[in-house]
């Protein structure tokens, strides 16, 4: 350990002076590099120890230099590499294609990766291999896994005695020769065979992307990369597999190298270092049905920024790569403008209605902020909803996300954390569930200048910014991997509540529970009105059924539990409601929101948190008035 560790310094030591002697280009200059050109970057070809190397410099090259090394097949199927040299990636050559990955093929590259490293480039290097390429990668990550970020596998020849060379005579000959072996002496259980390279690369945490034609007759992928990917799993490994249904060996890559680039982005120097992810207890249950139960049930509540496209669907991608041989179901409960206490009124109708999660993402913290929902509420939603989600399922594993909104960035930047962001944590913390805070990650990439507000895309983010998102939850994922044995399946042990009036017991009563309706009626698929398509419309909002009051009204609602309110929807006609609780004093408020005007907008209001538990009776009205309107979707009751 102490020999690696003295290397590895040397190393840095190396790097940090040729940096500081000049560009990565003049730092080759001792190889007498012809220059070349490859796909529009400047293209350096020299020789380390009498073999082809080259090295492509990206026109903007990415902090910390990051690189992807090429072993075999320069240029063929080159999308992802091409992908990563235009976000500033370097693109390393070294000719070992007709060394087999033997141990001389190791001990030459390791004199190129010095080189490498000593122009500048990264300390760990993305290995890429290409069918008999992928030989060798397993195996320099097995000898050197100190200097491994991540490998990308594309059909990857993994057993050699599938390889079509032995069936060719010559190339087979070449094979046995620079291994110094006989035929009968490989078999499966070859010593060079990419599965006995595994126990130290899943020791040393090493990533792997592989991607595989299903229909592959050259190098089967049955045979060799199936069976790695198996066994790399059960150690505990991270790896994701794209497997294309109908491709034979040919073509390699994929026509959009997007998902292979966002997997090795990740693992690129430095990236993690911005990432706040609080990892509390296990996620060990959910883990387990994605791994051994190969059968699991994921949901994703929140707001609009969980609605729209963006990180839900890219995170599901990310668990099919990740478990290709689970039967997954996706629950989607994303609805635009909401926040923890509807989230918390709705989970049984919206969530548990459609199945049992194993694992549950929730976010809130956009919403409950912008929604005016003041400290006690905030903490009565999240840990309603947790609460119920426990309830419903003690094993439920549950990931908190923290999202960024434009409000948020000022506030992050002087280094104050958001209230909402705060109060959600308390609940975190009480609950031991994993947490990641996205708005302290995408404040510092801003102020480090990685990117800006606007790149970002704003608190809708763009398809970028949705990656980033999607990038520290599959960090959660990967600190959460170990072998599929060592996986339990334990109870969460449900502590005392922060607040005893949580929501854990909250539902949705139906509008037939109302009664002495006086100026109300339902109205089984209202439509408000509108003129050139404004208010917008919420879809779920409209067409449905819904107890209306345009010009004022009143009702009665008799219901048992410790809270009581109104999930309605208010847009401009939104008027003033009066309501009292069992005789008490009569509270009124104004129900028009300040974005009431341009949409009809989902709300709840609570009239009631702290009842006593029982049977109640609710006496409402809606005053007459300039806006005299009530449409009530729901009303909601907290057992």
């Amino acid at each position: 350990m102490k020999k690696i560790l003295l290397s590895l310094t040397i190393i840095a030591a190396s790097c940090l002076l040729a940096s500081a002697q000049g560009t990565i280009e003049e730092n080759l200059s001792r190889f007498k590099p012809a220059k070349g050109e490859y796909s529009n970057h400047v293209k350096m070809e020299f020789q380390v120890e009498g073999r082809e190397a080259a090295l492509v410099i990206p026109e903007n090259p990415a902090p910390g230099n990051p690189w992807i090394w090429r072993p075999a097949f320069l240029g063929a199927f080159p999308s992802v590499d091409e992908a990563l040299l235009q976000k500033g990636w370097h693109l390393a050559y070294y000719d070992v294609t007709h060394l087999y990955g033997s141990p001389r093929s190791v001990r030459t590259s390791k004199s190129f990766y010095n080189a490498m490293v000593t122009a500048g480039l990264a300390e760990k290097v993305v290995v890429e291999g290409f069918s008999r390429g992928g030989y060798f990668a397993f195996a320099w990550a097995d000898a050197y896994p100190e200097t491994v970020a991540a490998i990308y596998a594309d059909a990857p020849v993994c057993d050699i005695t599938s390889w079509p060379g032995r069936e060719s005579g010559q190339l087979w000959n070449d094979f046995l020769e620079e291994w110094g072996v006989k035929d009968e002496e490989v078999d499966s259980d070859f010593r060079g065979n990419a599965i006995q390279h595994l126990p130290r690369i899943a020791q040393a945490g090493i990533p792997v992307m592989t991607v595989c034609g299903a229909v592959d007759r050259t190098v089967p992928y049955d045979q060799n990369m199936k069976k790695v990917r198996k066994t790399y799993q059960d150690m505990g490994g991270v790896i994701e597999q794209i497997l294309k249904p109908d491709c034979d060996h040919h073509p390699h890559s994929l026509e959009d190298p997007e998902p292979v680039v966002d997997f090795l982005t990740r693992y690129s120097p430095g990236y993690e270092d911005m990432q706040h992810i609080h990892l509390r207890g296990s996620l060990d249950n959910a883990m387990r049905a994605m791994t051994v139960d190969r059968k699991a049930t994921v949901a994703f509540l929140g707001g609009s920024i969980t609605e729209m496209r963006g990180w839900r669907e890219q995170v599901e991608d990310d668990l099919r790569q990740r478990f290709p041989d689970t039967e997954f179901k996706f629950i989607e409960a994303g609805i635009s403008s909401l926040g923890s206490t509807p989230h918390a009124f709705r989970f049984e109708e919206d969530v548990l209605a459609h199945g049992t999660p194993d694992l549950l993402f929730v976010e809130a913290a956009v919403n409950d902020d912008t929604n005016y929902f003041g400290p006690r509420e905030q903490v009565l939603g999240m840990e309603g909803i947790i609460r119920h989600a426990l309830n419903a399922n003690p094993r439920m594993d549950i990931i908190m996300l923290h999202f960024i909104y434009d409000p948020f960035v000022p506030m992050l930047a002087s280094g104050e954390t958001p209230d909402v962001i705060l109060n959600h944590e308390r609940v975190a913390n009480r609950y031991h569930i994993t947490s990641i805070d996205l708005a302290q990650e995408i404040s510092d990439r801003m102020q480090a200048g990685e990117l800006t507000w606007e790149q970002f895309g704003g608190t809708h983010p763009a398809w970028l910014g949705h990656k980033y998102y999607t990038a520290a939850i599959g960090k959660v994922l990967d600190m959460s991997t170990k072998p599929a044995s060592e996986y339990s399946s334990a109870e969460h042990v449900l502590p005392e509540p922060l607040d005893a009036a949580c929501y854990e017991g909250g539902k949705m009563l139906p509008l037939e529970a109302a009664t002495k309706l006086k100026g109300f009626h339902i109205d089984p698929s209202w439509m408000p009105a509108q003129k050139d398509g404004k208010p917008y419309l919420r879809e779920r909002y409209v067409n449905c059924p819904t107890l209306v009051a345009e010009d004022g009204g009143s009702l009665v609602l008799e219901f048992d539990g410790r809270a009581v309110g109104l999930y309605h929807v208010c847009g401009p006609q939104a008027g003033t409601i009066a309501w009292s609780i069992d005789g008490s004093a009569w509270k009124t408020k104004d129900t028009l929101t300040e974005w009431s005007g341009y949409v009809h907008l989902p709300w709840v209001t609570m009239l009631a948190d702290d009842l006593r538990p029982g049977h109640h009776v609710l006496k409402l009205k809606v005053l007459k008035g300039e806006r005299s309107g009530c449409f009530i979707h729901r009303f909601v009751v907290n057992e």
